[in-house]
């Protein structure tokens, strides 16, 4: 091999291990910066891993609200009508934020089994729900954790 083609295949060699080395990089950034989305019901059932950032979201369970003293910290509880999630959340919650609201909250799961959220959407379209709670409305087994304008009717 002379000496021209040799370094033909030196240089050809390391732009594969650096493509492949960025390859490898943007790989891992993209994993640590997915969010899984998880349902209650999930996370009641011992699927979801704790000290894991993910997104739950649900229904405020109504009547669970609670604003002590500092002004803005506040637990909630999230619901998809089958199991229910305490979330507590320190911050300025968004204007559409109430009771019998959809929300996304996006945060860890604690050990003892509270969701310590980060973030809040609250949900702005209400005529919207996924495929699973649907079918369970029409089956009529669990639209009671629903306020009354959002329940199916038969």
């Amino acid at each position: 091999m002379t000496r021209t083609r040799r370094r033909r295949l030196l240089l050809v060699m390391c732009l594969l291990v650096g493509l492949g080395g960025a390859c490898a990089l943007i790989l891992i950034a993209f994993r640590q910066d997915m969010l899984y989305f998880h349902e209650p019901s999930a996370i009641a059932a011992g699927d979801v891993p704790i000290n894991t950032r993910f997104r739950v979201g649900g229904l405020v369970a109504a009547g669970s609200v609670e604003r002590p003293g500092d002004g803005l910290s506040v637990q909630f509880k999230i619901s998809d009508c089958t199991a229910t999630v305490p979330v507590r959340y320190r911050g300025t919650l968004p204007d559409l934020f109430r009771e019998g609201q959809g929300v996304i909250a996006y945060g860890k799961l604690m050990a003892d089994g509270e969701f310590v959220a980060d973030r809040i959407l609250a949900k702005h379209d209400s005529s919207y729900m996924s495929p699973d709670t649907a079918q369970a409305l029409k089956a009529g087994t669990s639209d009671a954790c629903l306020p009354a304008n959002r329940q199916y009717s038969r």
